[in-house]
């Protein structure tokens, strides 16, 4: 049995899926089974630290992302049989980074418990996430337009299957015991470019309109804590013209290259209107 916590998020959902199409028994962790939408042959539970026996009885192996981790959790993880943890990280834990980051800080302390902990672990620390460009999708379905910050800034996304694939193997086969695998899609591409790439996926010629950042706000990044968006707009620009980290880790663990981001565009067409 493997339980998957973050189950409902996107990569845990893909991740869900991979591992039933493979035969695997999943326990489905979530803090709103009512709403979890999985699939029926997925035992969904939901996560409350209290039961650890209801959560964790019966499995050997957890996939975890960096909000659900504490040393709580992962002493009930081993002391009902779990013996290997993979977190979903952060590409932002690299050497020469900002250590005191709130994305450094949070997937920094996730991967210490967990070094901590016992059990034996695997990091999977992914830079761009391809769905960050769900953050457009109000304003594309409702107009030609998307306004935002930086409209050079250069990212190498990554598709969220792409990331529930590795974690597949990494849970299915042997030898990822105390590895960290960095991870990036194929191709760099411009925050510009992406939009561009949306815009054929949708059948639209789409315009990025470049905003100040000093007048970016709420409008723009709503669900970014207000104490946060400081910092991440200092971290966009710092990848304005420069070229991004590009790793082949998706091929090398899985046999089949990463997808660039059009393909993600084509994906999710519909969830900008197409």
């Amino acid at each position: 049995m493997i339980a998957v916590t973050g189950a409902t998020g996107n990569v845990g959902r893909a991740l869900v899926d991979r591992l039933l199409a493979a035969g695997e028994p999943v326990r489905a962790l979530t803090r709103d089974p009512e709403r979890a939408a999985l699939p029926e042959r997925a035992e969904v539970v939901r996560l409350r630290t209290e039961e650890p026996a209801a959560l964790f009885d019966g499995v050997t192996k957890l996939f975890l992302y960096a909000q659900a981790v504490t040393p709580q959790l992962l002493a009930a993880a081993r002391a009902h049989g779990v013996r290997h943890a993979v977190l979903l990280s952060s590409g932002i834990i690299a050497d020469g980074a900002d250590e005191t980051h709130p994305i450094h800080v949070l997937h920094a302390t996730a991967e210490r418990h967990i070094r901590e902990s016992g059990l034996e672990w695997t990091f999977l620390r992914p830079n761009a996430f391809a769905t960050n460009a769900l953050q457009w999708a109000p304003q594309i379905r409702a107009g030609d337009t998307v306004r935002g910050v930086y409209a050079g800034a250069r990212t190498a996304p990554i598709h969220e299957d792409d990331i529930a694939a590795v974690a597949e193997r990494v849970l299915l086969d042997d030898g990822h015991e105390g590895a960290v695998h960095r991870m990036t899609g194929p191709a760099a591409t411009t925050n510009a470019g992406q939009v561009e790439a949306i815009g054929a996926a949708v059948g639209r010629d789409l315009t990025f309109v470049e905003v100040d950042p000093e007048q970016a706000g709420p409008e723009l990044f709503p669900h970014v804590p207000p104490q946060m968006l400081g910092r991440l707009l200092a971290t966009f620009r710092e990848t304005v013209g420069v070229p991004p980290e590009i790793t082949s880790t998706v091929e090398r663990i899985t046999g089949t290259p990463a997808r660039p981001f059009s393909r993600w565009a084509e994906d999710h067409a519909k969830d900008f209107g197409a």
